[in-house]
Formats: structure tokens, sequence, C-alpha cells
């Protein structure tokens, strides 16, 4: 079904469309199939692609994906540029990889329930041979059995004594399921199996299409009218109370974390968990009418405490305020967003980095650089807080920790209060600032949190 316009329909003639996974392909065989989108480099817009029957269902979920590869690039493709088009190319396994990396785990704990209960051993092979989860090696070996069998029109099938079944998703041929042996009670083990197999595409399916609609709607693609149609399609409460948590790890996310993550949270149908990026997981926890956000704190305490040791001491948690309806859930997101980037300038101690906890820091991350500049320089007169020795430092901090309060300062410094004097007159020879004066310290405390702003902003710059 080609979409576009009608130039090189000659060359048009030879894409041949042979999977089912399949977009386009200019080649004759399976081993060279390539998925292909062509897209104006100058208009996005500008594309043209052409699928078939079962690929219009997954439509959403490939545009997702190529938009995802045409800004960010994190698949596998090979990239070249032809008469002023960008021409991404990716093999078909790895859409399938990406369709599928969550429900191969499936299939496989599927297999391994069915056998610990029936004793059969089964294997799923897709319609290409490749074989996806398996409980007998043996199976290897009826790949070119398969082959045949998938482009025969029979349901079902006995193969030197081993039953093969078709599992079917949409009338569209999805898996061949193998049964070993050839007896009456291994067909209806069979049979059953590939009726849950079935059941799983409906279920994973939907489960892909809801995980598109909660990243387009954290990230305000969906216009206002089709996030409530959508949701009412997809069974989404949307005047539930939900929160958004980021979950950030220092280095690119394992495989097996998302996985982990979904598994703390259970299989609540309310809650979703997705990712945008390579280093975040995303949290969209529904609530209960009673939650504060004393529960939101417990609640990135015990993922963070999921995670794992080693994970821990690497990764940061913040969340958004609650909000009360689903159009307001990429408010959350972004307030989460902003309370990661902040808490890692103000807050580097911290674990867990709650929106509503930013303080001053929130105003002070939105300043344009210039005119931060400026305000360093004319309270310090062209100086700047980090030419002051460590030993003032450490001062101003702990007399800022303790409320302006100079006996307990002095307490915890171990010096006298006459001592802890001295150095605030000496600072105020320095800057015109009395610490002592809540005008001034105010002054000052906002100086030191802008200098830090600068140098990560600087660092991150480079």
């Amino acid at each position: 079904m080609p979409a576009g316009g009608s130039k090189n329909n000659n060359k048009r003639k030879d894409y041949k469309a042979v999977s089912s996974y399949l977009i386009l392909s200019p080649f004759k065989r399976k081993e060279d199939l390539f998925a292909k989108v062509y897209a104006d480099r100058f208009d996005f817009s500008k594309c043209s692609v052409e699928l078939n029957t079962f690929f219009r269902a997954f439509f959403t979920i490939f545009i997702d994906l190529f938009v995802e590869i045409y800004y960010s690039r994190p698949y596998e493709q090979k990239c070249c540029t032809k008469d002023n088009k960008r021409v991404f190319s990716g093999t078909a396994c790895t859409i399938r990889r990406v369709l599928r990396v969550i429900s191969n785990q499936v299939l496989q704990t599927t297999l391994d329930g069915l056998k610990a209960i029936s004793r059969v051993d089964l294997c799923v092979l897709d319609t290409e041979g490749v074989m996806l989860a398996t409980t007998f090696s043996e199976a290897e070996e009826f790949r070119d059995s398969v082959l045949a069998f998938a482009g025969s029109p029979a349901d079902s099938q006995v193969v030197s004594g081993c039953q093969f079944f078709k599992v079917f998703d949409d009338h569209q041929l999805e898996y061949i399921l193998l049964a070993n042996g050839n007896n009456n009670d291994v067909h209806m083990v069979g049979r059953m199996a590939a009726f849950q197999l079935q059941n799983l595409l409906v279920a994973y399916k939907e489960r892909f299409d809801k995980d598109n609609f909660i990243k387009n709607l954290l990230l305000d693609n969906l216009l206002l009218v089709d996030i409530y149609n959508r949701a009412k399609k997809l069974h989404i409460d949307t005047e539930a109370r939900r929160v958004v948590f980021i979950v950030e790890i220092d280095h690119e996310k394992e495989m097996g974390l998302l996985e982990n993550i979904r598994t703390f949270f259970g299989t609540r149908s309310g809650d979703f968990i997705t990712a945008v990026d390579e280093k975040s997981i995303i949290v969209v926890k529904e609530l209960g009418e009673q939650d504060t956000y004393e529960d939101m704190d417990r609640t990135a305490e015990m993922i963070l405490d999921a995670l794992g040791e080693e994970r821990k001491k690497e990764a940061l948690i913040a969340y958004g305020t609650i909000v009360g309806e689903i159009k307001e859930v990429s408010r959350s997101y972004k307030e989460a967003r902003m309370a990661l980037n902040v808490g890692k300038i103000f807050f580097e101690e911290r674990k867990v980095i709650a929106y509503s906890s930013l303080g001053i820091g929130r105003l002070i991350y939105q300043l344009p650089i210039p005119l931060c500049k400026m305000f360093i320089k004319e309270i310090f007169d062209g100086k700047s807080p980090e030419d002051f020795d460590e030993e003032t430092l450490t001062t101003i901090n702990k007399f800022f920790e303790n409320s302006l309060n100079v006996s307990e300062t002095s307490r915890q410094l171990y010096i006298h209060r006459n001592t802890l004097v001295y150095r605030l007159d000496k600072l105020q020879k320095q800057t015109g600032l009395d610490l002592r004066v809540f005008e001034d310290a105010i002054t000052f405390k906002i100086a030191l949190m802008v200098v830090k702003y600068m140098s990560y902003m600087e660092t991150q710059e480079h």
C-alpha cells in the first residue's frame, strides 16, 4: 500500500513484501531483508513508507521508532545521503527486537510454566524459523520443516513426531509453536499453548499501545482531544491522581532495569513504566485519595532499595507534583525533570529530590548565564566566592546551616564565639555584606548558588 507520490514507479515495482515485519525491501531474499524510510532532510513531514496489512496495526509504534532513529539514532542502522535525502536502514530483526524484547522473556516463562504442568516440551519460532523460546534443544532441527509449514494452508500438522501449530494475530501468522510428541495428549497441550500465546499477543500489543500513548503524553505530542479519546479507548482513567517519577543512573541503563522496576510495581493497571532516553526510566504512578508527598518519598526510597546496592549508589530519583487529570501528567514529568537537573547542582547529597522542595534553586536554574555573570560582578566587584579560602567557605556554609546563629555555629566549628565574629567582620570588609543581617545573608546565599549554577553549566558545555 504505497503512500506518497507516484514518482519512480518503475523502481517501486522492485519492492516486495515478503515478511509480516517488512516495511520496504528492494531485495529478493529474506536474509537481505531491510526496513527503509525516505524522508526529506528539510521537511520531516515529506516521507514515504509502504505498509502491508499487518504493519498498519503497528504504524504508530513504527513512527515513534523512526522519529527516535531520525533524531537520536539509538538503534542499529545504516545511514547514507542521496539526492538531498537521508536514508535510514535497519535490519528487520532490529525492529523485531524492539517489538519483542519483553515478549521473548514472557514467552520463555510461559513455556517453562506449561512444561512444568504438562511435562511436554514446547518451542516457539517466528515465521522465518528464528527460535524465540524453547524447552528442548532439539527444536533447532525442525527449522526447515517450520518454514515449509509456515507457507502451507494447514493450521496444525505432525512432522517427524512433533506437533506444529500456527499462532495468529488478527489473522496474520505470527508464531509457529512446536509440541514435542505425536499423541492426543500432546496435541491438546499444544492447542492450549497456542491459545495462550494468542492471548499474550493481544495483551502485549495493548501494552505497547499504552506505552506509546504514555510516551506521547509525557512529551506533549498529543492534542487535548486526542488525549481523552485515546485514554478512553485504552481504558485509562482520565481523572485519577497521578505523579511522575524519573529514575536516572549514571551510565546507560541495563536491559533488565526496566523490567526490574516493572516487577517492583507489580501488575497494577494504573501504573505505567516507560523510557524516553538512554539513562532514565519514567514511572507514572496512580495514587489513592489519601496519598501524600510523604508517601511519595517512601515510594522513591523503596524504588532505590529495589535497584540493589550497586545500582543504588549511581541512581537519582526525582518526582513532580501530584496532578488530578491525565492532561496534566506532562506537567508533572517536566517538574520531575527539572527537579532532577536542579538536584544535581544544589542538592548533591540527596538521592531523592522532590520538585516541591527545590526552593530558590528552581528560580536560579532558569536564569540566563549573562544575567548571572552580571549579578556576580555587581555583588563581589569582579571577584568570585570561589576565591575565598577553604576556612572562610566552611564558616559561611556552617553559618547558613545554623540559620545565622553565631553561638551554635561557633560550637559546631569548635572555635570561640569571638573568632567567628572576627571572621564575619573580615568577610564584611571584603564583600560589603554582613551575614548577620538577614538581607545581606540572603544576597550572599543567592550569589553562592548562582556561582554553583554557572560552574555546573560550564562543565555541561564541555
